[in-house]
């Protein structure tokens, strides 16, 4: 069999990609976020939502105070309306609204535009009182002279009245609120914002077309498809008995297509005695991942958090750290360089901070700087927690962690690739907060990848589990997910086993392989062409096989005599592509 790109003789396949929007009855989801500060606010997200007088063009109807403050409707140069919540009390002080109902099985997003007084940026949250307390549902890096967008969510255990303010720590400031909005969306909505997200970001629209050896269409003509190999990184960590572990082997490459080494990277494993590097582990492990072709992200050059230094680092002088990290660095970067697809630089450096408070506040901009020039061929990424697992955390909000790119590009230059690695530790996930998270950290452009996945033990676990893998798969910014500690000989994994030590699944186990099922095509399915010879279908982006099977004795034969195969590909990049394959006579 040959491919010709020319004259067509012979039998032949036609592989035409359509790219279509398709109709999803919801109200559509607004994946904006802007994380420049604007001299204006734009206008509220769903024209405001539920909110009662989102762009203050009324006054101060439906607004009121929270806490010691004082509010006022003002106009900027350009007339613009907005509030001021001044003379701040306490630290909730600020605009408020109340009177609306949160229902239990919906799912609201939230933003608002807010600006602040004073001489130096803070963090500005808001805040939900429910019939279940107070929660927070976002917060942003407001700034002085300029409006930033807060973007955020929540959801509810009980229906029932609520109200909305605003805090920030500093009550020397004011706090100047406008294009407030907050939208309810049904399970049934959310899910279509997901189905339609992955229709468009997962997913092409594939049209193929049978012929016969002069050039017409074969009506009703019987087709096999099946997909070999999925081209979205969905992956596991993995720990070191997988070299010398059949069974363990067989699990991971039937599932996963890239991972993280759990431990055997890390400093405190590669380097337990000063001066005594032991490399074997991980080589080993490199060896296991390059055979199977599957991709490794490189976990971690450092870690900030001072409970996971090697015991010998962490009374080290300044100069003897320094000249310790230094070797760490170009030890595992250079044995390493073009092998990993991904190095975590600096683990939980927007939490923790052993390293600056030894050797200088830009010892991170520096381990990021030094990586690039060992291996620039490779993303370098930010890894931290609660990003999107906690929206009560300021450290590690979407804010901050640009903060703090932003901090590193300024400092290497624009040409480092950097990445932005969201752990994903959930106890109980806030799915709006979730996705609004990610919207704003996807407005940078930068590739995102949930690099620990997993979800507290408890009855709600893979409830849980569930919702935080549709939402992230679904989610256009992601381009990976690496599931954390899935599987340990004693059963004992880090927080969530898939599987018990014999590679049964568990509870989370089925759920893992059910989401597989929807999302991958590797069971091999059969089809009918239509009368003009074509068949229509959306594909996941990967590799596939298609076969063309003569009907023999009523059944179908799946033999090298009675069928044509032929591979081909659907990819993200792919615009009315077709593929013409000249076969043998039929």
């Amino acid at each position: 069999m040959k491919i010709e790109r020319g004259n067509y003789g012979g039998l032949f396949l036609t592989f035409l990609f359509i790219f279509r929007g398709i109709f999803v009855d919801a109200i559509s989801y607004d994946y904006t976020a802007i994380t420049d500060c604007l001299a204006e606010p734009l206008k509220p997200q769903y024209d405001g939502g539920i909110i009662v007088n989102p762009e203050i063009n009324d006054g101060l109807k439906g607004w009121t105070t929270h806490g010691g403050v004082k509010i006022e409707p003002r106009v900027s140069e350009k007339g613009n309306n907005f509030i001021v919540a001044h003379s701040r009390k306490h630290h909730n002080g600020s605009v408020s609204q109340k009177g609306f109902l949160l229902e239990k099985e919906k799912l609201y997003t939230f933003s608002a535009w807010i600006q602040i007084t004073g001489k130096r940026n803070m963090p500005v949250m808001v805040i939900f009182k429910t019939s279940e307390g107070f929660k927070p549902a976002g917060s942003v890096v407001a700034q002085v002279g300029c409006w930033s967008m807060l973007k955020g969510g929540i959801t509810v255990e009980s229906s029932g009245p609520a109200e909305l303010f605003f805090q920030s720590n500093d009550t020397s400031i004011d706090i100047l609120v406008d294009s407030v909005s907050l939208q309810p969306f049904t399970q049934q909505e959310w899910k279509s914002h997901q189905d339609q997200s992955i229709e468009k970001v997962r997913k092409n629209k594939v049209r193929l077309q049978v012929l016969n050896s002069k050039g017409r269409a074969i009506p009703y003509a019987n087709i096999s498809i099946k997909q070999n190999k999925a081209n979205f990184p969905l992956g596991a960590s993995i720990n070191y008995n997988i070299v010398n572990n059949a069974a363990y082997q067989n699990w991971f490459t039937s599932k996963f297509t890239v991972t993280t080494f759990e431990n055997e990277m890390k400093w405190y494993s590669t380097e337990n005695t000063p001066g005594k590097e032991d490399y074997s582990a991980a080589d080993a492990m490199l060896g296991f991942t390059s055979r199977h072709g599957i991709p490794v992200r490189g976990h971690n050059i450092f870690w900030d958090d001072p409970k996971y230094q090697p015991a010998w680092v962490k009374n080290l002088s300044p100069n003897d750290l320094q000249i310790a990290s230094n070797k760490r660095l170009n030890s595992i970067v250079t044995r390493y360089a073009g092998k990993v697809i991904a190095w975590d630089v600096n683990n939980e450096n927007l939490h923790f901070n052993f390293f600056e408070s030894k050797l200088g506040e830009n010892t991170t901009d520096v381990f990021f700087q030094k990586t690039q020039q060992l291996d620039g061929r490779t993303t370098l990424f930010i890894n931290d927690y609660n990003t999107i697992e906690d929206e009560r955390d300021p450290s590690s909000s979407p804010s901050k962690y640009i903060q703090k790119l932003k901090e590193i590009q300024s400092f290497v230059g624009g040409a480092i690739s950097l990445g932005i690695g969201l752990e994903g530790h959930f106890i109980t996930p806030n799915i709006p907060y979730v996705r609004s998270a990610i919207d704003t950290l996807a407005s940078t452009k930068l590739p995102i990848w949930i690099t620990e996945l997993d979800v507290q033990g408890g009855s709600n676990q893979v409830t849980y589990f569930e919702q935080i893998l549709r939402e992230v798969h679904s989610h256009p910014g992601i381009q990976g997910i690496v599931i954390w500690g899935p599987w340990s000989p004693q059963g004992q994994c880090y927080k969530m086993c898939l599987v018990d030590p014999n590679f049964q699944n568990m509870p989370a186990g089925e759920v893992l392989d059910k989401l597989l099922g929807e999302w991958q095509h590797y069971k091999t399915f059969y089809a009918t062409t239509d009368s003009n010879g074509f068949f229509n279908i959306s594909l996941f982006h990967g590799d596939y096989e298609v076969k063309f099977l003569q009907q023999l004795h009523n059944t179908l034969e799946e033999q090298s005599s009675s069928y044509i195969s032929q591979s081909f590909k659907v990819d993200a990049h792919s615009r009315d592509q077709t593929f013409k394959i000249i076969a043998q006579e039929f």
